[in-house]
């Protein structure tokens, strides 16, 4: 069945208040190429401006608390998150993962936590390079997705986010074939796991996406999109991605 293509920047830890302008490139790029659905995760301090300076675009959070409130200092909850004016939110990114030590339970839980609010989730899986080269990727990543799916996900607010750690910022990226053969993997986990509803959620890939690889990766089988790092920072490098992807 066909997809829509979604491509979502991811800001990380960058940006301020002068970087937003960045966004309305980006913005008239989302309108110009209808057919795709664009988003940008940005820095929780950024959620308001960046939704006040471009409505009509996307705008997210990188990462929520699965609780609604309580002693959690430094965090913010997918309400939270909303009332910023935030549509989504990445959990469960490979950085949290292995920095904050996040496990599945804990992306499961957070991606529940913004269905309760009617937010959209981005659940991030991924496998290491020493991973990779044991030959143990494929049953990395389906594990990943096994404990991190959320209850009643469905393609109207849960998409999957194929990251492999080791190409993250690095510059390297798995063959096509690869992509092909993970992504393939990861749907015929989520058939076992939901059967057809599978076939409406969005896989999307990450990992050094940039514009001069966008377009072999964005019409690679089962890829419905990508998670965009670096190059989503200017509406330079990352429209045309969005390009590509229509």
């Amino acid at each position: 069945m066909t997809r829509r293509k979604l491509v979502a920047g991811n800001w990380k830890m960058n940006g301020s208040l002068g970087a937003l302008s960045e966004l309305d490139a980006i913005a008239e790029a989302a309108e110009s190429h209808a057919g795709v659905d664009v988003a940008v995760a940005v820095p929780s301090t950024l959620i308001a401006p960046a939704v006040s300076r471009v409505p009509a675009l996307m705008i997210g959070a990188q990462d929520v608390h699965a609780a609604d409130k309580g002693a959690h200092t430094g965090c913010i909850s997918a309400a939270m998150a909303k009332e910023a004016g935030a549509r989504f939110s990445i959990v469960g990114h490979s950085e949290r993962r292995a920095d904050q030590s996040e496990t599945d339970a804990d992306v499961k839980a957070k991606a529940e936590a913004l269905r309760g609010q009617d937010m959209q989730a981005i659940v991030c899986v991924g496998e290491t390079l020493d991973e990779r080269e044991a030959g143990r990727a494929e049953a990395v990543v389906t594990a990943q997705v096994a404990g991190s799916l959320p209850e009643g996900a469905s393609g109207d607010w849960c998409a999957i986010a194929y990251e492999p750690v080791w190409a993250i910022g690095t510059g390297r990226t798995p063959t096509a074939d690869d992509v092909a053969a993970m992504h393939g993997a990861i749907r015929a986990k989520l058939r076992a796991m939901i059967g057809d509803v599978a076939d409406r959620l969005r896989i999307l890939y990450g990992g050094s996406v940039t514009p001069d690889n966008a377009r072999e990766l964005l019409h690679v089988s089962d890829v419905d999109g990508a998670l965009v790092g670096g190059a989503s920072l200017t509406a330079a490098k990352f429209v045309p991605i969005i390009a590509a992807a229509d």
